[in-house]
């Protein structure tokens, strides 16, 4: 059977392979999660919130070691991986506290003698998750599924497999029982075979589009509940009254979160005319700040793309929509798994930086005659995760919150997730939520209870 690769991006050399779990051993593991639930499914709140306070000191204790274990694998710069352990061990304090209150049984008035609405968990639950940010997806999708009293089989993107592993470890060290939390390394081709399984009750991804689609056919065709978060093509709308200041400020870290690579990152940066004139100067000259490097070091901004593979499609969108009439104004250069962060101005609808996703260090500005100008080219979009807007108009700001065809609305700050807020988006964006209380109450059977 085939193994699984692990390719550090920064140097090539070092791979690392992992073997696939046998055609037995997965059958075995799947079992496992199903009678795992059984019991599992009985424990108290105060049981399950315990074990998942014991994983976030865990993952505190640990955290620049888990964090160049991210970064070895792909690439990110050991600072925001650090940021990333350290965020994870937030969301399993906060379902800790929180899941008895989200999933309380839920009293309804009706001409029932006693009617009320209750929350029970669904069983194991297939979490297929990406290598952007290799702890973060899989904690904001586990703490929440597991203190609603399911058990989780982690799938895991082939190049991050030492942190499925060590994430797998850390839940085991916690105290969480035999089958409560297991890391499948398989590849893709067999997740179909696992969603088809008599022992999965649902699906949660977070992923491309292409495999969005995908695993939701196979969901559907076994009627299994599913989540899906699939990509992003935020865009970033700086009006004419906004404070440039702010903007430009958060910017930066909107784009470049992890390299670019992040479905929620800013990657249409929207610009009405009159601003456009200083903002785009202001914004390449703090582009031109940022140090590229070895990830491993504190002093790096940004680090390499995730592979050489990654860097050659970004090269590629930049090509494609500079022959279209896109303007460079600075970067465009790949070296290997790096490619320079990069300003583009010009970009119009049917470009591919303004139409496809752009995973990478890629900030392509388009001007907008008016705020309704700016509203439209934002809504013109087949993604639908998120936007943010910069002006100081609270009429324009009710307009865009209210027209914006987004999952997220961000005013005057940068789109991210909360553990607080639910997060997900619409249209080729995928459904479902995840986070907050919509997000655990994705996988329970709501179940509606009458007495006469």
């Amino acid at each position: 059977m085939s193994v699984l690769k692990s390719i550090n991006p920064y140097n090539s050399s070092r791979v690392v392979s992992y073997p696939q779990l046998s055609d037995i051993a997965l059958t075995v593991r799947l079992g496992r999660a199903g009678t795992a639930f059984l019991k599992y499914r009985l424990s108290t709140f105060q049981e399950r919130g315990k074990l998942l306070k014991k994983v976030a000191e865990l993952l505190r204790g640990r955290s620049r070691v888990l964090a160049e274990l991210i970064t070895g694998e792909m690439g990110k710069a050991v600072k925001e991986a650090e940021a990333e352990v350290r965020k994870c061990a937030l969301v399993c304090e906060f379902y800790a506290d929180h899941a008895e209150e989200f999933l309380g049984d839920r009293e309804v008035e009706t001409e029932a003698e006693e009617s009320r609405v209750i929350y029970e968990p669904l069983g194991p639950v297939l979490a297929i998750m990406p290598w952007n940010f290799p702890f973060w997806q899989v904690f904001r999708c586990a703490a929440p599924v597991l203190m609603a009293g399911n058990t989780f089989l982690l799938k895991h993107a082939s190049n991050v497999q030492a942190c499925a592993l060590a994430i797998e470890e850390i839940f085991a060290e916690a105290g969480l029982g035999e089958g409560i939390f297991q890391n499948l390394a398989i590849g893709s081709d067999r997740v179909a075979g696992v969603i088809a399984s008599e022992y999965v009750r649902a699906v949660s991804l977070t992923g491309s589009e292409a495999t969005g689609r995908a695993v939701a056919a196979q969901a559907g065709l076994h009627l299994k509940k599913c989540v899906l978060e699939l990509g992003g093509n935020n865009a970033f709308v700086v009006l004419n009254d906004a404070n440039q200041e702010l903007a430009l400020n958060i910017a930066i870290p909107a784009r470049m979160q992890n390299g670019g690579q992040s479905c929620i990152a800013a990657k249409r940066f929207i610009l009405e005319s009159w601003i456009s004139e200083d903002f785009i100067p202001a914004l390449e000259s703090r582009i031109l700040r940022l140090v590229t490097g070895d990830p491993m070091d504190e002093k790096t901004d940004v680090g390499p793309l995730s592979s050489v593979k990654q860097a050659k499609e970004i090269e590629q969108q930049v090509k494609r929509s500079v022959e279209m009439g896109a303007k460079l104004v600075c970067g465009g250069h790949r070296n290997g798994a790096f490619y320079d962060p990069t300003l583009l101005t010009g970009v119009r609808p049917g470009m591919p930086l303004f139409d496809e996703e752009v995973f990478g260090p890629v900030f392509a500005v388009t001007l907008a005659d008016s705020p309704e100008n700016a509203l439209e080219l934002s809504n013109k979009s087949m993604f639908g995760l998120g936007m943010q807007l910069f002006t100081q108009s609270d009429v324009v700001a009710k307009v865009f919150i209210e027209e914006a065809q987004e999952g997220a609305v961000f005013i005057n700050a940068m789109v991210r997730s909360d553990p607080r807020l639910p997060f997900g988006g619409l249209k080729n964006s995928g459904f479902g939520r995840e986070l907050s209380m919509e997000g655990i109450r994705e996988f329970t059977n709501i179940k509606t209870v009458w007495i006469d």
